[in-house]
């Protein structure tokens, strides 16, 4: 299949002068299973810069870092939820969501019912008596800075 792939892709390469169809064919397929441009080169009569720039002209141009490669190594291809960009997840990594910390704060900030609070306290306000609730703050005693100021200095209001 990816060699067919392949042979579709050079049917539409422009003609060059100095290389048949068969000869791209067979450039793409030797360059693919691991063979340098030398031994191509020396394999089918031809300079080793002809080679080279047909691969990287046509060949390398037309896909961004080779897919094959990358799954090999086991990098998959993710996209962003907030961007839709295109990022890659290395293995043994935490799954990715976002290409970058400014797309994450965009969507959570957008998304902020979908946020699963884990750290929520329920206290009762030593000055006041209102009963509060703290997110991610287990040493919290007051549940306003008013209250913070009554209870720690006793009324200081300012008439």
């Amino acid at each position: 299949m990816f060699s067919l792939l392949w042979q579709t892709l050079v049917n539409f390469l422009p003609l060059e002068d100095t290389m048949t169809k068969d000869e791209k064919v067979r450039i793409v397929d030797m360059r693919k299973s691991g063979i340098g441009y030398l031994r191509i080169a020396k394999t089918l009569n031809l300079s080793v810069n002809t080679i080279r720039s047909f691969y990287h002209r046509h060949i390398m141009a037309s896909t961004t870092p080779i897919e094959t490669d990358l799954i090999s190594i086991g990098i998959a291809r993710k996209f962003c939820k907030q961007c839709g960009n295109l990022f890659y997840q290395y293995p043994g990594h935490r799954e990715k969501m976002f290409c970058c910390d400014a797309c994450r704060l965009k969507w959570w900030n957008s998304h902020l019912s979908e946020v699963e609070r884990k750290a929520m306290y329920d206290y009762t306000c030593p000055t006041c008596g209102n009963k509060f609730i703290a997110y991610g703050n287990r040493h919290r005693k007051y549940c306003s800075r008013a209250c913070y100021i009554k209870g720690r200095y006793g009324d200081t209001s300012c008439a």
